[in-house]
């Protein structure tokens, strides 16, 4: 974790704190359970929980005694033994360290895709304030990152709303996926533990046990949680990357916002560089990194290795975090984004009227002319505009293949840039309803 791109909630949930809290917790419930069985006494589960609900455990004190036995479960419940006293022998009956290891990991995963998903419904928030705020913000649509034809600015944020909806979406299945608890003991078959206890602790821990589990919950669900999140930061490099194109000088239609007293460049004093959609960019480029070592966790040896261990004790925390910033940040860049319509108007006119080329096209096969004849007669006439000499318009006019079919006012009536803006209602209903 680096604490440049950490919030705080977030790293809250993967301290050793936290951890070991979640650890107690699924120790205390399987030993309750156990004692509405009539497997341990009432009164030592009773004791479990009063020693131990309210302690603060020591970091130091588990990581002492794990150097020694170079096991960290059984080093936690060494700990925990000199918290509760005798009744710790009660503790982890017919368990093994995956029960208690992997259903924490679930925990955490979850609670990480609640924060994530709250994440994400900021963001939608703010785009849609923006996307209506520049419902009709006429600018020019790009195709290979050339003029194309015209679109509005509410419709580009209206896109990137349709697409964080589907993350949303995904991250609520990753959920869903990853909310599962295992306490079925060595090699999964409940041979020491009663299948009621791993049902009893998945109620209270807020999962579903897992219908098969080796002794490991099957990484599978791994796997499908980190592929999950590497989408939605591909989604928000998408929309950092069209950020940082329309900031570029030669277009300036969109800017970062530049705070009082920033500094762009250590050289430079005029620079105003879009540093905020290129570290998002950066960023979901290591949150893309944990899907490979997250697929190949899937493929572990028998009922159960550990070494997807070390891999995920690495990208959970990573992939979680970076993701939490990305998109809390990338939601500040949307709330303050710096937008300028004339600037959008001023690009839409640079061409002198060529993105009006396909209304010209299909114009004149109306009137009769082949598509071939039609293409060939506008772009003879779009390529000296594209070249800078004169107005695609008047040259238009004075073509005699086009002047035939189409008058002086019909060809004007084909540079409405309201034509092309005429379905923006649609498409807003589409994305945000009818509302």
């Amino acid at each position: 974790m680096i604490p440049r791109y950490t919030r705080k909630e977030m790293a809250q949930i993967w301290e050793p704190q936290t951890r070991f809290r979640i650890w107690f917790e699924i120790e205390a419930y399987a030993t309750e359970a156990l004692a509405e069985l009539g497997v341990v006494p009432r009164e030592a589960a009773a004791v479990i929980w009063d020693k131990g609900k309210d302690a603060e455990f020591d970091v130091a004190r588990i990581d002492e005694i794990e150097a020694v036995t170079k096991h960290d479960v059984i080093a936690f419940l060494t700990h925990l033994a000199e918290i509760v006293g005798p009744e710790a022998r009660f503790v982890h009956q017919g368990m093994t360290s995956s029960d208690v290891l992997d259903t924490c990991l679930n925990v955490q995963l979850a609670r990480a895709a609640d924060l994530l998903i709250e994440d994400v419904d900021g963001l939608l928030a703010a785009l849609k304030r923006r996307a209506f705020e520049h419902k009709n913000t006429v600018c020019i649509g790009r195709s290979h990152g050339i003029h194309a034809e015209p679109t509005t600015f509410g419709i580009k944020l209206a896109q990137a709303h349709a697409e964080f909806q589907r993350a949303r979406e995904r991250l609520v299945m990753a959920r869903k996926e990853i909310a599962t608890c295992a306490i079925s003991g060595a090699v999964g078959t409940f041979a020491n533990i009663d299948p009621r206890v791993e049902e009893y602790v998945a109620e209270k821990m807020g999962l579903t046990p897992e219908p098969v589990s080796t002794q490991v919950i099957p990484r599978d669900r791994h796997a499908m949680y980190f592929a999950a999140l590497a989408v939605v930061a591909s989604s928000i490099e998408r929309l950092a990357t069209e950020i940082r194109h329309l900031q570029r000088t030669e277009v300036l239609e969109a800017e970062e916002y530049f705070s009082p007293g920033q500094k762009g460049s250590s050289a430079m004093p005029h620079k105003r560089n879009p540093v905020l959609t290129e570290n998002l960019t950066g960023l979901a480029r290591l949150v893309r990194s944990a899907v490979i070592p997250a697929l190949e966790n899937v493929a572990l040896w028998h009922e159960r290795d550990i070494s997807h261990s070390s891999v995920e004790r690495g990208i959970g925390p990573d992939a979680t975090i970076h993701l939490d910033f990305a998109l809390k940040r990338l939601t500040g860049v949307i709330d303050k984004l710096l937008v300028y319509p004339e600037n959008m108007q001023r690009n839409l006119d640079r061409l002198g009227g060529l993105v009006h080329s396909q209304r010209v096209l299909l114009a004149l096969t109306q009137k009769g002319m082949s598509r071939e004849d039609s293409y060939a007669a506008v772009q003879r006439n779009a390529m000296p505009v594209w070249r800078g000499e004169g107005n695609f318009l008047e040259l238009l006019k004075k073509d005699k293949d086009v002047s035939a079919l189409l008058t002086a006012a019909e060809l004007e009536s084909l540079f409405d840039l309201g034509y092309h803006t005429k379905h923006t209602d649609t498409i807003f209903r589409r994305v945000f309803g009818e509302a």
